[in-house]
């Protein structure tokens, strides 16, 4: 099956690997349209994306240095892509020493979106179903749970334990019970079928053009970034033997390290283009106020008003 790569998914996608900036500044609107122009996306379906982005919250309108419309992370965005790269960037060896985590729940029959809500999350974390109300996942991700449920007010609803599996089925078997393994695994071939061929066809490559390496990049981490949330990280132990999750996780680190900072080279570029024709046409603006008031007309300081780019 064809890859899925939505615009607004790309933004986001885009954000939390080049727009992080560390004063928060925006990213100027036609940056973002030259951007995700190289990645297929159109203008118009750029801002539409960015105005449901702004929207939930996760985007605030601001200008750059430079006067250019733009938009940067919300607090709230920043939180979320902070708490997202351990899981997309650091995935530890698991280990069955780790234990497990569980989260019991009991929501009033008054709050049941909040029911809605407490499965979407927990099961948007890597959490299985042990029983109705009863959802599980590996010990290390207890603190993570932790801070998410209680950022999302969810912590009065739900009781967490750590533990063993004691039995009485094997706990490979009662992993694949609280798991779809099979639809996680598929996950993982959809990503490598997408995305090995272009990590082979980049090392018969001696050059590193930054467009290139930056769509390639992009591309990669926007289909990669989802499945750490599928894929809870189990022990090796405990999944079937041609497990495609741990080649996945090799590709995606090898473009990572070869493509990231090549891609940067062009978002700068890309950027710096928006700040130089920026700065050319504030000069035209301000050449041509000049002129009008060196003509004497007395509505010339009128012209002087802020240049709107957008």
């Amino acid at each position: 099956m064809a890859e899925q790569h939505t615009p607004r998914s790309l933004i986001v996608t885009l954000y939390g690997a080049y727009g992080r900036t560390p004063d928060g500044a925006p990213l100027a609107v036609a940056g973002l349209i030259r951007l995700l122009g190289a990645l297929g996306v159109d203008a118009p379906a750029v801002r539409s994306s960015v105005s449901r982005l702004k929207r939930r919250g996760l985007l605030v309108p601001g200008r750059t240095a430079e006067g250019a419309a733009g938009y940067a992370l919300s607090a709230e965005a920043r939180e979320l892509l902070d708490d997202g790269d351990r899981r997309i960037y650091d995935r530890p060896a698991p280990r069955l020493s780790d234990g497990w985590v569980l989260a019991v729940f009991s929501v009033p029959e008054a709050e049941r979106h909040k029911r809605h809500l407490l499965r979407s999350r927990l099961g948007r974390l890597g959490f299985g179903t042990a029983a109705p109300g009863v959802w599980i996942a590996p010990g290390r991700l207890y603190e993570e749970t932790s801070h998410t449920l209680s950022r999302l007010g969810l912590d009065g609803y739900v009781d967490l334990f750590r533990g063993d599996h004691l039995g009485f089925e094997t706990t490979s078997e009662a992993v694949a019970r609280w798991w779809d393994l099979d639809a996680i695994a598929t996950r993982h071939e959809e990503f490598l079928a997408a995305h090995e061929p272009v990590l082979r066809a980049w090392a018969d490559r001696r050059e590193v053009p930054p467009e290139d390496a930056y769509r390639d990049y992009l591309l990669a981490l926007d289909s990669w970034r989802h499945l750490p949330y599928t894929d809870p990280g189990l022990p090796a132990d405990l999944l079937p033997k041609t497990w495609p999750g741990e080649r996945s996780a090799e590709v995606f680190a090898m473009l990572h390290a070869q493509l990231r900072d090549a891609g940067l080279e062009f978002v700068r570029e890309s950027l710096g283009a928006e700040a130089a024709e920026t700065a050319e046409t504030t000069k035209a603006a301000a050449e041509a106020a000049e002129a009008t008031q060196s003509a004497s007309t007395a509505e010339a300081a009128d012209v002087r008003g802020p240049l709107s780019l957008e």
